[in-house]
């Protein structure tokens, strides 16, 4: 059983448990909706003050069977950690590890392959054209990363993608996938969701082969402020919702 840890210095304090079955329900929920690829994709959770030292999901575990107590509790600055035998996929260290070393208001990070953003993310112009109120929701919200130079394996390039990032909280990877960094697990669910949402739009828009019908800037920004004017309390009920119907279906995400 996880114990209720503390950060006595910054005075924040977390309770393990529960962060770690809210990010379990999102890897059971990322399988459920198919966004999920073989045994890779990683995603992780701050549990600390200062955001270093995080929750991640074990090397080559499906989502579908990840539980809360398979979740690694990592330290971003331990040297050590990929000669350990438990040792995370160097790609999820690489990436995870520095951004959480850099970027503080990341306390959630989602990656993925999902199929519609990493299909937008791999056009010449990977950018969300604004056509309906979802996809404007993104409208200048998102970082570009176009310098995909292979599998991330290396600091250095952990360390490049967390400066592409920046103060954003999306970050659509050229030729790669997508990655969310939230203040919280609900708040990162509810932008993976209306991002492959918004995407699959984009996707089918293009398909037609007519021209996108694009809002003019004034009405995206205006749709895209109306976003946030709705604050976490949606974010929050929409993954709250989600965890119910996960605990009608299969609650051992928990354990």
């Amino acid at each position: 059983m996880a114990t209720t840890l503390r950060e006595v210095k910054t005075g924040w304090e977390f309770d393990e448990q529960t962060m770690r079955e809210d990010l379990a329900a999102v890897f059971r929920l990322t399988a459920m909706y198919n966004w999920h690829e073989a045994v890779a994709n990683h995603f992780s959770l701050a549990v600390s003050g200062d955001g270093k030292k995080f929750l991640m999901n074990p090397r080559w575990m499906h989502f579908s069977r990840i539980k809360a107590s398979d979740l690694l509790l990592l330290d971003a600055d331990d040297d050590s950690t990929m000669d350990t035998a438990n040792a995370p996929d160097p790609s999820a260290w690489c990436i995870h590890g520095r951004i959480h070393a850099n970027v503080p208001h990341a306390r959630c990070l989602l990656h993925t392959h999902m199929p519609y953003a990493t299909a937008i993310a791999s056009l010449k112009d990977p950018e969300i054209k604004p056509i309906d109120q979802n996809t404007a929701r993104f409208y200048k919200r998102c970082a570009y990363d176009m310098e995909f130079g292979g599998i991330a394996d290396n600091e250095a390039e952990g360390a490049r993608i967390a400066g592409m990032l920046g103060n954003r909280s999306i970050m659509m990877m050229g030729n790669h996938g997508v990655l969310i960094a939230a203040g919280s697990v609900a708040e990162a669910f509810d932008d993976l969701y209306y991002l492959e949402h918004a995407c699959k739009t984009l996707v089918l828009a293009y398909s037609t082969g007519q021209p996108l019908n694009v809002l003019d800037d004034a009405i995206a920004e205006e749709t895209a402020s109306q976003w946030e004017s709705y604050g976490d309390g949606m974010k929050q009920a929409h993954f709250a919702e989600m965890k119910l119907l996960l605990d009608a279906q299969d609650a051992s995400y928990k354990d």
